[in-house]
């Protein structure tokens, strides 16, 4: 078991080596983690996608996505809509925040130039030190009419139905009578708000923020490169732990490692000062698993495994700058591997080659799905299907559309999707998932955001 990582010096974007002490019996023994360095020859070439030079998008950058948003309103004769979600405000204002029972709203007019803030005072900091000009607060939920406490005014009284104050707010700024719209299908009792405070429903918006929101920008996909060369650098160190270390580590060890090498590998060149609004959107997450946990997609239970020879090995995780990034897999196949073994990596692995292939701008998400299920079964592993083949990506993780046999979306330029076309055996323990971003392109197969391979070469290891 590990105890302790102390950093030793510095080496640029690789961390240098670090003490890790193992014991052996009633002693243990230091050794000097890996840099990455060996695993790091086998990165593919790159290609002409230029990493983002910046920690997150500018406040320009949210400011364009909102007019482009209130364009779309006006075609449709809407003045005006109110943001809900938390991705969509995030995308349409910049704002990061904390989601909780407490309401963070904010409401676009079609003709305004910056989103008026419905908010607690629990966040008056962030949202009046980011882009803020007008807006209304409450204390906290649940709320009393008249009641903040950090002004000293203390007041008891009913709870406030603060879907109505909005309302009122929204009114009080003259859209009563007017049509307007919000960012979700909303139920009927809020339906029924709204007509009476403002005097006729709210249409949805829904499909136009997840619309914008699908087909990432030129920016958006630089940051994201951003992150994802840190994550190569990251799958790299995690390769030549194994490599170097191998059945002295545990899966769990092997994950906390290369999680704390890639939080360093990331913070060192972020500028952060404590205060809100930068060093936001930032996460670095790794977990690992060997053998028998490999063999099902989503195992519940802990990882805390000796490393093994004979055994599927998987290193997975997501990693983020400024919101952008995406998920990183690899699945290993540790000597002595098996015929079997050997054919479902080979076969997920060629599931992944396809899915860049066909992920291609008019294609449908239901004809990739197809093709790649019917090769799956072509090849003798349908009993090892358990999932369709890649959701798509964005800030909140999963994002449609779906590269599934029900959905007949059409890719469109920008559009990012996980790479997943695993297979899995929890009767052997074998399981092999791999993920990345592919990206659909306006011309040609989608672009591959890491530099991982997905070869023998990396993945077929001896320890």
């Amino acid at each position: 078991m590990l105890n302790r990582r102390t950093f030793v010096g510095s080496a640029g974007m690789v961390a240098a080596g670090a003490a890790l002490s193992v014991p052996a019996g009633a002693q243990s023994r230091d050794r000097v983690l890996p840099t990455g360095a060996e695993s790091a020859k086998l990165f593919i070439p790159k290609d002409d996608l230029e990493p983002g030079t910046f920690d997150r998008l500018p406040l320009s950058f949210y400011k364009e996505r909102m007019q482009t948003l209130q364009a779309r309103l006006a075609r449709a004769g809407v003045e005006g809509v109110v943001l809900t979600d938390q991705w969509n405000i995030i995308y349409f204002t910049g704002l990061f925040h904390t989601t909780t029972e407490r309401m963070i709203h904010c409401f676009i007019p079609t003709k305004g130039t910056s989103p008026v803030w419905f908010y607690p005072a629990l966040d008056r900091d962030l949202i009046q030190t980011w882009w803020y000009d007008d807006g209304e607060m409450y204390f906290d939920w649940l709320d009393v009419a008249g009641a903040m406490p950090q002004e000293g005014k203390l007041v008891k009284g009913p709870t406030r139905d603060l879907w109505a104050w909005l309302l009122e707010g929204v009114k009080k700024r003259g859209f009563a009578g007017k049509k307007l719209a919000v960012d979700r299908e909303l139920v009927p009792s809020r339906q029924k708000t709204v007509v009476e405070v403002l005097g006729q429903p709210m249409i949805s918006v829904a499909n136009d923020c997840m619309f914008m929101r699908q087909r990432k920008t030129p920016q958006e996909l630089a940051l994201m490169r951003r992150a994802y060369t840190y994550f190569d650098q990251i799958h790299a160190f995690a390769r030549d732990l194994i490599m170097t270390y191998g059945t002295d580590l545990t899966d769990y060890e092997i994950g906390n490692l290369a999680q704390d090498f890639g939080t360093q590998l990331v913070l060192k060149d972020i500028k952060r000062d404590g205060k809100p609004h930068n060093a936001v959107g930032i996460s670095v997450g790794v977990k690992c698993r060997i053998g028998q946990a490999t063999g099902y997609p989503h195992p519940n239970q802990f990882f805390y495994n000796k490393i093994e020879r004979g055994k599927a090995f998987q290193v997975a995780g997501g990693i983020r700058i400024g919101g952008y990034g995406g998920e990183l897999y690899r699945p290993y196949m540790i000597a002595p591997r098996t015929g079997h073994m050997e054919k479902v990596w080979r076969t997920a692995r060629d599931g992944c080659v396809m899915q860049k292939d066909l992920s291609r701008k008019g294609t449908l998400c239901s004809d990739v799905a197809y093709a790649i299920h019917k090769m799956q079964i072509d090849q003798g592993m349908q009993k090892y299907i358990y999932h369709r083949p890649a959701h798509g990506s964005g800030m909140e993780g999963h994002q449609p559309p779906y590269l599934a046999l029900g959905d007949h979306t059409v890719l469109d330029t920008g559009m990012c999707f996980s790479v997943e076309p695993g297979l899995f055996d929890p009767e052997t323990g074998t399981g092999a998932n791999f993920s990345d971003t592919f990206v659909v392109r306006e011309s040609g197969p989608s672009l591959q955001m890491s530099r991982l391979p997905y070869s023998e070469e990396w993945s077929f290891i001896k320890i």
